[in-house]
């Protein structure tokens, strides 16, 4: 039997050797594939199937016809060691074509040396498609490879490809056994659901790949086909999954309809049964490589239901399995009318074969529609906008949740004359039940209202389960389940399953979890009030508006409670909740601190960005720069006013000027300027101040910020008149921090689990993670009294904290940011910014502003931040017990006023409570371990008296009063789950190390730029104390090797020079594109009319390493401090070359040179000055743009100089611009690890 986990493993890695090589094929004008790709992508453009650039569709269709490549080869191979062909007409009793046990991999190369043959110009990939054809050619197996359809057929792989493909599937393991054998007695084929799920990295984000778990696939169906077969009978019945996938529900389906069929017919011929039970079921997927997978499996089990033994003597099975997007219909082609248009409107991608199966998603056709349809967000925009034609609940950024909702019902059968309505059934994202796209699905589809169009189709919601707290394999995404029918709502409540609490970790069977049994042992009952879940029947009306909240537990009292008191809310404060703005273009305007201090050249471009993970407990943690071209009115400034900015964004101009506007245009289409933010609210009458809050965490964080930063959509603002006072904010930050505030919020906010598909579960209820959105925020009840003074407190609190951080205490050891001048007039000339000071040996100065060390300051700043935390959390406590009596919650006043004013974590009185429950083993928790605290159950005698007689009396209120006992949980209370101040430390002295070595002076000497091995940097650098101290504490000992710590310290702050020794292959095709629409930019600035072509994003796979990804981003642009050299060397000196980042192109290029001259001197091989030759050729174009000049500091034009030196060395090596071109890095060779930067 095969090993699943391995073989997906193997397969993988088999995978991505393929992708490159058809990627190559694509490309290649002589390969009719590659000009039938060209032509589909046209049309698909055309008829608006796709917005995607050719580059991102192309590199769908290289994926998905490699994954056929290896998805057909594993069917026959399992087909070879199961003897499913035996007997094939065309190859023998025994026939073997790729590999098998024993002697069969033996005589299947026999087999294919014999065809070679009679067919001498064949290779392995011709003998692939032989074994492909011989499945293909048996009825039961045409629908496995289909020859009109099937990738296979027309993506050819080359001679090399198929080599290795076919040397894969016959190695031997170790003790000669094959290394790979499917034999299975009971054909099983659950290896190729996890094919279909993991396999393709492209296809599981492109369709939200995931398995449906049979537990899950099996109470769906108990609630919907179960029922189906009793009210209509089998005779006609049909089931359909729209979103298929690899077939868990069809295979479901089939052994459920076979089995009722036995006991109907029990006389039935086999083959009869089989195809009775086949005729029922219809399934449509979108991924072809799924419904291949799904027809197999399928395939397989009607083969062991009817007893046949091999697919040679199966019959013709009739599937009704197609392959489309079943949102599109029949035809891939909607009007706002209609689902389903004529065959001239439509349009099919070759792999689609939904046309052969007419009437396959006609509307209410069906007696059972379920499944597991994929929630993503649709990134194609023409598909977006072809979806939201043709599903009016389609609203806002809607998930596919929502027009699957719809489609499932219309499929359905129709309540009428001739009988009841189908039953429909899913599992789906809850999403919508919360977030804003939702509302339009609730309130006017779901309700049992007709949201229009040219049919009723209402709906008769029969039960809502809850499954975000149940432990649903892969299904990070918190879960529904729905069970309606299409016909006018037939009661006044709804039968409703609402969370408690979560799995409290991860079964050993997901099927026996703790809240999943909850559900499947309960759901029948007419009430039930469980540890997870409470089973009720709720008002149709309650779930006819939107948000829904699916709370148990005696959470929708409080909630009523705490909305009761309210007299007014953040919407009647604020002049504006939302967010501040969207830049719409991230990777190209944010930017790190130091990059955006080598790029800036005093004129204020750059503004602090905050973004939401960064606001944490009442500060803002951290934040980066991000260009931000307005005054302080939010008026747009000329880009003339930012030179050097305008210089590194004009190589994204074209990525810029193609963002698409709200309607639907580009930035150059409607004339706006394409350097501008996508959105900008002037706000004019707000105050200058902002509250901001975190969009997305697990627990409420809203921080008073006091102006002078901008704000990412992660973290929107409240934004209070002008005339608002310090207290006005201060009073709406301080409820707002509060538990009660927490709890409110979670009742309203999206919950987004705990890493999205396939991130699995919470485990912990205060781990997940909720949407905290400004729509939601403006209803929050505010009480009559306010927290004012508390929230004084916490501010200043939280600001004191923040002036004894690490980088804090570490600042007056940074290099000032006084430059000298001649770093001045290099500036002053363009020629790149200056991170720098004076003299790195300039140590007569005090080590710091205050005469300390480093150490010392550090040690100081850590005591006092540990005291400004304590009490922090203190007063944090205070306010949520004052909160209580605010909303009346409390019946006497909880809070403390004495000499105690610090607190620990673990010390606070839900916690003691929580320790106690977890030594008594009525509660499992990781809280005290995930937070680094100690759990106590008594109370600390060093407390005095009377701050314990009101902790014991909070205790008691937890027993006694549901409402506090609900309050005082993990879940709503604040987990001050900072970073390490060891973390905190390494940073801020990494940060430190950093900026000193990036001093302007120290990569210049006598003749210019110049290049540094780490050697010569420690040499360099040797009399700066300041920097030899913060190595000290980085190393953890004033013994170390300089040049070692150097060398640790700047291996991934370094990118090398060239594109090729940064990029892959892929990445490198990407790299020409963009290199073409530069030399069309320069040719539009030169005044010729161009068309430009938008240029592809990069991917992390396109880079060599994670470093320099995580320097380059999304669009290659440079942000790392540091250039690298690989193969460049120095006499006698073996560490690793760099450069500074902060070269403009013309010192970038006259460093390079003057290590060619370096190269040549040292005797280097002409292959070793190949690629710094490669690296000018990069940097000429941006010479002859920014440097054409003659420039008198450098002797000349910098451009005319390097020009003219290539020109010379490519003549003296015989090397045309094409070859050096095409200069990539050898491959890697097994060997002793050589030193990096």
């Amino acid at each position: 039997m095969i090993s699943s986990a391995l073989l997906l493993a193997d397969l993988k890695r088999r995978l991505a050797l393929l992708e490159s090589d058809l990627r190559a094929q694509s490309e290649d004008p002589d390969v009719e594939w590659s000009v039938q790709l060209r032509e589909e992508h046209e049309r698909a453009t055309q008829r608006g199937r796709t917005a995607l650039t050719w580059s991102a569709w192309r590199d769908g269709e290289v994926s998905q016809a490699a994954v056929a490549w290896i998805i057909a080869s594993t069917f026959v191979r399992f087909c070879e060691d199961n003897h499913l062909l035996d007997g094939h007409p065309a190859a023998g009793r025994s026939p073997v074509w790729l590999a098998g046990p024993d002697d069969r991999t033996a005589r299947a190369v026999e087999h294919q040396q014999a065809h070679y043959e009679q067919h001498p110009t064949d290779n392995s990939r011709d003998w692939l498609l032989v074994a492909f054809r011989a499945l293909a050619d048996l009825p039961a197996g045409r629908g496995l490879v289909d020859p009109d359809h099937n990738p296979v057929w027309r993506a050819p792989i080359s001679a090399p490809a198929a080599d290795a493909l076919l040397a894969f599937w016959r190695e031997r393991a170790d003790d000669g056994s094959l290394a790979r054998d499917f034999t299975d007695p009971d054909l099983g084929t659950r290896f190729l659901g996890d094919l279909y799920q993991d396999l393709s990295e492209y296809a599981k984000k492109t369709y939200a790949l995931l398995q449906t778990p049979v537990f899950v696939e099996e109470f769906i169906l108990d609630r919907t086909l179960t029922p189906a077969i009793e009210e209509f009978g089998l005779p006609g019945l049909k089931l359909i999954d729209p979103t298929c996938g690899s077939g868990h529900f069809l295979l479901g389906a089939f052994a459920r309809l076979d089995a009722a069929w036995r006991v109907r017919a029990p006389n039935l011929d086999a083959r009869e049964r089989v195809q009775k039970a086949l005729d029922s079921i219809h399934g449509v997927d979108l991924n072809p490589f799924a419904v291949a997978i799904a027809r197999f499996r399928l395939t397989v089990a009607a083969l062991r239901a009817s007893g046949d033994t091999t697919l040679t003597a199966a019959p013709e099975y009739r599937y009704h399995l197609a392959i489309g997007d079943s949102l599109l219909g029949e035809h891939g082609a909607v009007d706002t009318g209609a689902l389903f248009l004529d065959d001239e409107t439509g349009f099919a991608y070759a792999s689609e074969d939904i046309g052969d199966y007419r009437g396959i998603l006609t509307p209410g056709r069906y007696h059972v529609v379920a499944g597991n349809p994929p929630y993503i967000q649709v990134k194609d925009s023409a598909l977006s906008e072809l979806y939201r034609k043709a599903y009016p609940t389609c609203s806002g950024k809607y998930a596919l949740s929502v027009p699957f909702m719809e489609l499932f019902f219309r499929l359905a059968r129709r309540e009428g004359p001739e009988g009841g309505a189908g039953f429909v059934g899913k599992i789906t994202s809850n999403s919508f039940m919360k977030r804003e796209f939702g509302k339009k699905l609730i309130e006017k589809y779901l309700s049992g209202s007709d949201i229009g169009g040219t049919q009723s189709n209402p709906v008769d919601l029969l039960a809502v389960i809850d499954t975000s707290g149940a432990y649903i394999p892969g299904h990070g995404t918190p879960t529904v389940i729905l069970v309606g029918r299409p016909r006018r709502p037939s009661g006044l409540t709804v039968k409703a399953a609402l969370g408690i609490r979560g799995e409290p970790g991860q079964p050993a069977d997901p099927a026996q979890g703790l809240v999943w049994s909850e559900i499947t042992t309960h759901i029948d009952e007419d009430s039930y009030d469980g540890t997870y879940v409470t089973i009720t029947s709720l008002d149709r009306d309650i779930l006819s508006t939107h948000p829904w909240s699916l709370s148990g537990g005696g959470a929708g009292n409080l909630k009523e409670q705490i909305d009761s008191v309210g007299v007014r809310t953040p919407a009647e404060m604020a002049l504006r909740i939302g967010v501040f703005g969207i830049m719409g273009a991230d990777d190209a305007f944010m930017v790190t601190p130091d990059s955006a201090r080598r790029s800036d050249d005093g004129s204020s471009a750059y503004r602090p960005l905050v973004v939401g993970d960064q606001v944490r407990d009442f500060a803002v943690q951290s934040s980066d720069p991000t260009f931000f071209p307005y005054s302080g009115g939010h008026n747009l400034l000329p880009l003339e006013s930012f030179p050097a900015v305008a210089r590194r964004m004009w190589a994204v101009r074209t990525e810029l000027g193609n963002r698409v506007t709200f309607s639907k245009r580009t930035y150059f289409a409607e004339g706006r300027p394409w350097y501008e933010w996508h959105q900008l609210p002037k706000d004019i009458g707000a105050h200058r101040w902002a509250i901001t809050l975190a969009f997305v965490a697990t627990h409420n964080h809203f921080v008073l910020d006091r102006g002078g930063k901008v704000f990412k959509q992660s973290a929107p603002v409240i934004k209070l008149p002008a005339s608002a006072t310090e207290s006005d904010h201060l009073s709406l930050l301080a409820i707002l921090n509060t538990s009660t505030a927490c709890f409110w919020l979670k009742q309203v906010s999206h919950d987004k689990g705990n890493g999205g598909i396939g991130g699995g579960i919470a485990d912990q209820e205060w781990e997940r993670f909720f949407e905290f959105t400004g729509t939601k925020l403006q209803n929050f009840p505010l009480p009559l009294r306010d927290a004012t003074d508390r929230g004084r407190l916490l501010d200043k609190l939280a600001q004191q904290l923040a002036a004894t951080a690490p980088t804090a205490a570490l600042q007056p050891f940074v290099t000032d940011a006084s430059i000298s001048d001649g770093d001045a007039t290099h500036a002053a000339e363009g020629r790149g910014p200056v991170a720098g000071s004076a003299g790195i040996g300039a140590t007569q100065e005090p080590l710091g502003a205050t005469g300390r060390r480093p150490s010392a300051a550090l040690g100081t700043a850590h005591v006092e931040s540990d005291h400004t935390r304590a009490r922090m959390i203190f007063e944090q406590e205070e306010l949520d017990w004052d909160a209580y009596a605010l909303y009346g919650l409390v019946s006497t006043d909880l809070t403390y006023e004495g000499d105690l004013d610090t607190l620990t974590l673990g010390e606070r009185a839900f916690e003691i409570a929580l320790a106690r429950q977890i030594e008594s083993g009525a509660e499992e928790s990781a809280w005290f371990d995930r937070h680094g605290s100690t759990p106590i159950t008594t109370l600390p005698t060093e407390w005095p008296a009377d701050y314990r007689d009101v902790v014991e009396r909070r205790l008691a209120e937890m027993e006694s009063n549901s409402h506090i006992r609900l309050l005082e949980r993990p879940e709503y209370k604040r987990r001050w789950a900072t970073t390490s101040w060891d973390a905190q430390q390494t940073e801020a002295l990494r940060t430190v190390a950093l900026d000193r070595l990036e001093r302007a002076d120290l990569w210049r000497d006598a003749h210019g730029a110049a290049t540094l091995s780490v050697a010569q940097i420690a040499d360099r650098t040797r009399d700066d104390e300041v920097l030899r101290s913060v190595l000290e504490l980085l190393a953890g000992s004033a013994q170390l090797d300089v040049v070692q710590t150097l060398t640790a310290l700047l291996k991934d702050e370094a990118v090398p020079f060239l594109a090729a020794y940064r990029l892959k292959e892929p990445g490198m095709v990407k790299f020409r594109e963009w290199q073409h629409v530069w030399d069309l930019q320069r040719r539009e600035d030169a005044g010729e009319t161009v068309s430009i072509p938008v240029p592809p994003k990069y991917a992390p796979t396109d880079f060599r390493s994670t470093p320099a990804w995580r320097a380059r981003g999304k669009l290659d642009v440079p942000k790392e401090r540091f250039i690298a050299y690989p193969g460049l060397a120095r006499a006698g000196d073996s560490w690793p070359v760099l450069g500074w980042a902060g070269w403009d192109h013309a010192d970038q290029a006259l460093a390079l040179a003057r290590a060619v001259g370096d190269m040549r001197g040292l005797g280097a091989a002409d292959e070793v000055v190949e690629p710094l030759l490669a690296g000018l050729a990069e940097l000429e174009p941006w010479l002859h743009q920014w440097h054409s000049e003659a420039d008198p500091a450098r002797g000349g034009s910098p451009a005319a100089a390097i020009t003219a030196m290539l020109e010379h060395e490519l003549s003296m090596m015989g090397l045309t611009r094409p070859e050096l071109e095409a200069w990539r890095p050898k491959a890697a060779t097994r060997g002793r690890k050589a030193r990096e930067a």
